[in-house]
């Protein structure tokens, strides 16, 4: 639970203390006031970056030069305290006073879940928007496929050089390593998405009464395996199979094949389901994937999630909205934004806080 939060020159926030020390936290206010920018630091607190921009010099108070952050979080008898400070444009976090080096030592110190308008684009973007949020549900819990992914970046940039440079003397040597490592990746999608399917199809039905929606996984690399009658490690399968389209990928001067050109749509009775949805359908299935993946972080780590909603109920009716904040996991704290005249009093319980928000400053 987070306990407070500090803030100095971030975004449009008075330089103050906030209490968060309860279960339900909401804010409301008008748009432009600084309601998401406290979910932002909430999450920048947890992962150590915005999921609004990549930018960090962005985040200052504007005519400001730096900006911190420092949270308190509690799990238990357990009391963690994260800060964030960004100086002469360069960023350190610290971790109980003590200087983290790379942002994967913060996994699993405060586990949020972020539902936010522009998760849309998990259902409607481009391949590489459901690749990204699998790849992002697998790094809230396992620290090691953080490596996995730099391993597989790493090696297929550095092949994506030499076949651009047409040097391919070193050619055999990155098929082997981004066979062993995009297998990695590719194993770990294909789990969790079963493990997912065991959850987002069951909660779509629930909401709407469809059922059979699942994500389908279509790798690129479909060899793996497929030789298992002639003994081939799935290894070899996939370095056989980049060999054998090494003179494409020589021509394009790019790598073609590999997790990084991996599907992930949502299909029912067949057939691709997105295409022909609704807009309030593609809007539904992007949220229901985030409380699958608060259901699936918590399976995975035995830990109750943070959940972080910035307007995300405004699209849907009542009754969904009833529904959906029904079936939402057990979680360690809730936090919301309404806009005014939103009905949140139907979602408060004695333990919700209401935090009115106007130009940066928050009142009870």
């Amino acid at each position: 639970m987070f306990l407070y939060q500090t803030f100095y020159n971030f975004r449009n926030l008075k330089n103050d203390s906030i209490d968060l020390s309860s279960k339900e936290v909401y804010f409301v206010g008008e748009n432009g006031q600084g309601k998401s920018n406290i979910l932002e630091s909430l999450y920048y607190s947890a992962y150590g970056i915005s999921f609004r921009t990549h930018v960090d010099s962005q985040i200052i108070k504007a005519g400001e030069k730096d900006f911190s952050l420092n949270s308190m979080y509690r799990f238990g008898n357990d009391t963690q305290k994260v800060s964030v400070i960004l100086e002469n444009n360069k960023k350190r976090i610290e971790k109980n006073g003590k200087r983290i080096h790379d942002r994967k030592e913060l996994i699993n110190t405060i586990p949020c879940i972020l539902f936010c308008h522009d998760d849309l684009r998990f259902a409607t973007g481009e391949p590489e928007c459901r690749r990204f949020f699998i790849d992002q549900s697998l790094t809230m819990y396992d620290s090691s496929y953080i490596d996995d992914l730099r391993n597989y970046k790493k090696v297929l940039k550095s092949r994506n050089l030499i076949l651009k440079n047409h040097d391919y003397e070193m050619l055999d040597v990155y098929d082997g390593q981004l066979a062993a490592y995009g297998l990695i990746v590719q194993e770990k999608r294909k789990k969790a998405i079963f493990q997912f399917n065991e959850i987002f199809g069951k909660i779509f039905e629930d909401i709407t009464g469809i059922s059979g929606l699942y994500i389908y996984y279509d790798p690129s690399w479909k060899e793996a395996n497929k030789n298992s009658e002639n003994f081939c490690p799935a290894s070899q399968d996939i370095l056989n199979y980049l060999t054998n389209h090494r003179e494409t990928d020589k021509k394009m001067e790019t790598t073609l094949s590999g997790p990084h050109r991996d599907k992930i749509n949502f299909v029912k009775d067949r057939n691709y389901f997105i295409q022909t949805a609704s807009t309030g359908q593609c809007r539904l299935v992007s949220l229901l994937l985030r409380v699958a993946q608060a259901v699936y972080l918590a399976r995975a780590t035995g830990l109750k999630p943070v959940l972080l909603m910035d307007d995300v109920l405004l699209e849907l009716d009542p009754d969904k909205r009833a529904k959906l904040t029904a079936m939402l996991p057990e979680y360690e704290q809730l936090f919301c934004t309404f806009l005014p005249g939103e009905p949140y009093e139907r979602y408060m319980r004695d333990s919700t806080r209401v935090y009115k928000i106007k130009g940066g400053e928050w009142y009870d």
